[in-house]
């Protein structure tokens, strides 16, 4: 994995382009499919860095797809099971191959559905506030990382190109797409964890919380769309790791771009903490490596 020249954009001119997002390049295949290209960029505070992290964009992929196909029997996804190179010419495979999915277009159902496990991030932070995440009540005393009593939906809005995602209510959420709608994606959503989260603590991992979107095909059969489960979308730590931080109130370490964001807090820009604007600060080559490994670990525990 990672052996191909880090991508930071494709360009993939036999294809239309339809939207680069931070990390996704996506393409019209005819009508009814897209080509995801994952590059290996890396965004943080919403900023896209200028250096690609090798490798991340194919070690994206196939998490991806190792985790749709081990939850398929729950919910319907994407995959057309076509090969990407297979829409390309035959120069532009290199840019497609390991890192891309072809995919059904669907209408995407506009609210994140996040479901939390654990308390962290912005969650730790409004519990502190209120005791409650996203309107939903939580017991009394519970410290930072705290394992839930039971996984919580907690929806956002999906926020425009530069924006931050909106947590909003459960009711919020209803009242934007509908309550049937919502709840049958609450009810898959905590199925998808519950069961993502029971596998990968047999691999030493928790997962302590995780994004889904969700897409309406032509019939409005509810799927299980973009990425999923992926250490861009979710958060993992080290079951080790993570049971030495609840008894010390730390954060545990985690297999993601924690490492990225650590490193542009502590920086400075003309003697300045960054502003979290773009352009943002170079990352050193050693700061691409370690965050590089820290997704690569996570996909070979899951694996086993």
């Amino acid at each position: 994995m990672g052996t191909s020249a880090p991508l930071l954009q494709s360009s993939i001119a036999s294809l239309p382009l339809v939207a680069r997002g931070k990390v996704r390049d996506n393409y019209a295949v005819g009508a009814e499919r897209l080509l995801m290209v994952a590059s290996d960029r890396l965004s943080a505070f919403d900023v896209v860095m200028g250096e690609p992290i090798p490798g991340k964009g194919e070690l994206l992929t196939q998490m991806a797809l190792f985790w749709f196909e081990r939850l398929g029997r729950i919910v319907p996804n994407h995959l057309t099971g076509d090969a990407p190179e297979s829409v390309v010419t035959p120069a532009e495979r290199a840019q497609v191959a390991g890192r891309s999915m072809l995919v059904k277009r669907l209408t995407p159902v506009p609210i994140e559905a996040v479901v939390r496990g654990h308390l962290a991030g912005s969650g730790w932070k409004e519990y502190r506030d209120s005791g409650s995440v996203c309107g939903v009540e939580l017991p009394k005393g519970l410290g930072n990382a705290a394992k839930l009593p039971e996984p919580i939906f907690t929806p956002a809005t999906k926020a425009e190109a530069g924006h931050h995602d909106e947590n909003i209510s459960f009711d919020q959420a209803a009242f934007l797409i509908g309550r049937p709608l919502a709840e049958q994606i609450r009810d898959i959503s905590i199925r998808l964890y519950e069961e993502a989260a029971a596998y990968a603590a047999t691999r030493g991992l928790v997962i302590a919380d995780t994004k889904f979107e969700f897409g309406l095909d032509a019939d409005g059969q509810l799927t299980l769309m973009d990425e999923v489960l992926t250490p861009d979308s979710s958060r993992y730590w080290p079951a080790d790791g993570w049971a030495e931080a609840v008894t010390t109130g730390t954060n545990p370490p985690s297999f993601d771009k924690q490492f990225v964001r650590d490193w542009l807090e502590a920086v400075r820009v003309d003697g300045q903490p960054w502003n979290k604007q773009a352009p943002a600060p170079a990352l050193p080559a050693e700061v691409v490596e370690r965050t590089a490994a820290k997704y690569r670990e996570a996909f070979e525990r899951l694996r086993g």
